[in-house]
């Protein structure tokens, strides 16, 4: 697996962070892409990481994304589509059209963009490897969350789509589908439920954690892991797939 390359979106922290990270370590040359320079920097001065400053929430940022992957790394072996947003939703019948956009735009329009413009070089070379970063909310609907479930459930029918369309050539794609991990994203939405609650951002982590059998939230690394392990060579097999990383918890 040594010499492969690989694209990381959302990659200034949290999951696409630790993926970064994980790719890198076993010889994976990684370009990590994020809105946030400084947090780009961090992790280029943690490891032999490229970083490029960009947002995905466009069409021509993501035109800008694959156009430089290409000038950088060669090729793009490996595509982690990671960015995501989890805005602050009312309930549907006070939704406005803005959050729902950005959301969609972000969390589905980018990785429909980036695959699209990347997956045909995989399929020429008979090889590669494609994940989504869903959640446990593109399995269940949520309250005040109509925009974010919405995306998260598009993003695994993008995937099994895609999965059918790279089949025969060597390619694969898959999605991971996390619970609750512990990042500055879910942190924000603590934060938002511990303010309309009237408690500390520490009880409503502790409900989570106490929501699981294990009594914990899932860790960015541990995601990170089943990321590594279906961009990897033994991962050949598995396709069209999602792997919920909840702590055992069914959605």
């Amino acid at each position: 697996m040594e010499g492969r390359t690989a694209l990381v979106t959302g990659a200034g922290r949290g999951i696409g962070r630790s993926t970064a990270l994980s790719l890198s370590g076993r010889g994976d040359r990684v370009l990590a892409v994020a809105r946030t320079e400084n947090e780009l920097r961090s992790l280029a001065a943690t490891a032999p990481v490229e970083y490029l400053v960009e947002a995905v929430g466009t069409a021509q940022g993501c035109a800008r994304i694959a156009k430089e992957a290409r000038r950088r790394l060669g090729q793009v072996d490996i595509l982690v589509n990671n960015a995501g947003v989890d805005l602050d939703e009312p309930p549907i019948w006070d939704q406005d059209t803005t959050t729902w956009r950005r959301t969609m735009a972000v969390n589905l329009d980018a990785p429909f963009e980036l695959t699209r413009r990347l997956a045909g070089e995989m399929i020429q070379r008979r090889w590669g490897r494609i994940v989504m970063v869903s959640s446990t909310a593109g399995a269940i609907g949520g309250p005040s969350m109509a925009a974010y479930c919405t995306s998260k459930h598009g993003i695994l029918g993008l995937m099994r789509s895609v999965a059918r369309d790279v089949a025969p050539f060597g390619v694969t794609c898959n999605a991971v589908a996390p619970g609750w991990v512990r990042t500055s994203m879910s942190d924000r939405t603590a934060q938002r439920e511990a303010v309309q609650r009237g408690v500390p951002v520490e009880e409503v982590w502790e409900e989570r954690a106490s929501s699981y059998a294990a009594g914990r939230v899932v860790e960015p690394e541990e995601v990170a892991s089943v990321i590594a392990f279906l961009t990897s060579e033994a991962a050949a097999a598995v396709n069209g797939e999602t792997i919920t990383i909840a702590l055992g918890e069914v959605w």
